[in-house]
């Protein structure tokens, strides 16, 4: 090494950001992920046996991925290597590759690849890795903020662990903003800053758990701070004024100007997309208006089209409440289409105002569970002829075949009901449930069932839908399973 190289690294090291700089060393100063990295957990366990086989770390950005790797670099006996997926070749791979079965054979050294971005790799790349990752001659560690099982082959799937990296809590994010403004050496600790409490708690929300953008936005605040000074320059590196007070206050102002608007991350067609798709669904089936319409605004707000919205909406009213309240269908279906109309931002209001009355409406899957058997049995039973009474008999010949024989007109007879087999087999789809409007078609079935006869006055059309939620919640035998 000489004194030019020297240089260079002294260079590249003044303009590294606050986040790198602070960057934890060792697994003690690591923070968050205490499901595999905490004392016991599987990666602490293999860590300190120096056992690490291939893994894929997987998680949003900001959450230790790439620190864990540098960290895991500095305690392994292997050699480590590192590369970033999206400025990579497949010849880069292949000399590590050939680098690592080297030092195996001569030294008994085993190779440690951390490949970040690995997503960026397409399906023939990260094919290149197989071989070696399955023999062993290689150790992978893939980092990734895309879901491993869209986007990384199933074969190097099934050769590694998965670790799932969370967001950092608000309380790990103000210990890594305290500890930042404490260290002198790495940090801003050579600056007098006080961070009051409330800015502390502004820039561990907003950042929605990611450390690297808290981190930044406190450099932001500080070194705003300094500019701005009427100090001298000197006097910036003091640690206090001579009254005992700090010299510069990072407050909430200065603290909502340096993060400025939560960034929401979202992936249209990613875990995202799915997973808060999931969350508005169940929890307008769990009747919960308060946590549906905030997964709706966090849908809209990192811009999903509000039509899937709709269509979501819509079929939840139709799976989860059904008969039950059947105007949730109507509101739910009114929104769709004024979605369509109007769009964005106007359009958030009749889609509030749906997914309130769904989440509150009475439930009932009693619809849903009988298309769900009818088609099963379709599916996967014998088919069932339409039986000779109910045929058409409008083509020519069908009187000579017999159709429509013995059909009686449910009109011809009092209260527009007779007692007709319609379906050629003893079978139940259709089981109403007690609650809401569909107790008053529960009652008329069996009347219709068990008597032969029909009271108008209970004909569902002739009453308004009732908003009862009496009776007794779904159980697992009648909770419907289909998609959500």
């Amino acid at each position: 090494m000489d004194l030019f190289t020297e240089q260079r690294r002294a260079a590249f090291k003044r303009v590294e950001p606050l986040p790198v700089r602070m960057r934890p060393r060792t697994l003690e100063e690591f923070l968050g992920q205490g499901h595999f990295v905490g004392p016991g957990q599987l990666l602490r366990r293999l860590l300190d046996a120096d056992r690490l086989s291939s893994a894929i770390f997987y998680g949003p950005p900001g959450t230790g991925k790439t620190t864990l790797a540098h960290i895991i670099a500095h305690r392994t006996q292997a050699r480590f290597a590192e590369m970033n997926a999206a400025g990579a070749s497949v010849k880069d791979v292949r000399e590590v590759m050939a680098d690592a079965r080297a030092r195996l054979a001569s030294s008994g050294q085993r190779t440690v690849l951390f490949l970040d971005e690995i997503h960026r790799f397409n399906r023939a790349q990260q094919d290149v890795l197989l071989g070696d990752v399955e023999n062993g001659l290689l150790i992978l560690i893939g980092a990734t903020t895309e879901n491993p099982f869209f986007s990384v082959n199933a074969p190097l799937i099934s050769r590694s662990q998965i670790f799932q990296f969370e967001p950092l809590s608000p309380a790990d994010i103000r210990t890594l903003l305290y500890r930042a403004l404490a260290d002198g050496e790495r940090g801003m600790g050579r600056y007098a800053v006080e961070l009051t409490a409330e800015a502390a708690d502004h820039l561990a929300i907003t950042c929605d758990g990611d450390a690297r953008r808290a981190l930044l936005a406190l450099e932001v605040a500080v070194l705003s701070q300094i500019a701005s000074h009427p100090a001298s320059p000197d006097s910036a590196t003091d640690k206090a004024r001579p009254d005992g007070q700090a010299a510069m206050v990072i407050d909430l102002a200065v603290a909502q100007e340096s993060i400025q608007r939560k960034a929401i991350v979202y992936n249209g067609m990613g875990d995202e997309h799915y997973d808060a798709a999931s969350a508005l669904i169940k929890s307008m089936r769990g009747s919960d208006p308060d946590a549906a319409v905030y997964w709706l605004a966090r849908m809209l707000e990192a811009g999903e089209d509000p039509r899937f919205i709709a269509r979501r909406v819509t079929i939840c009213a139709a799976e989860d409440v059904g008969n039950a309240d059947p105007q949730a269908l109507v509101v739910a279906n009114a929104a769709a289409q004024v979605t369509l109309l109007v769009g964005m931002p106007e359009c958030q209001l009749p889609l509030s105002q749906a997914v309130i009355y769904v989440a509150c409406a009475p439930k009932s899957n009693a619809s849903a569970l009988a298309i769900w058997t009818a088609a099963k049995d379709v599916r996967e039973g014998r088919t069932i002829p339409v039986p000779r009474h109910l045929r058409d008999t409008h083509y020519k010949g069908s009187a000579r075949l017999g159709h429509g024989e013995g059909y009686e007109y449910a009109h011809d007879h009092a209260g527009g009901f007779v007692q007709q087999d319609y379906l050629g087999v003893d079978k139940r789809y259709y089981v109403p449930t007690d609650r809401g409007f569909e107790r008053q078609i529960g009652v008329r079935l069996d009347r219709l069932r068990g008597t032969g006869s029909a009271d108008q006055t209970a004909h569902p059309s002739a009453e308004a839908p009732a908003r009862a939620t009496e009776g007794p919640p779904l159980t697992d035998q009648t909770r419907g399973k289909g998609p959500t």
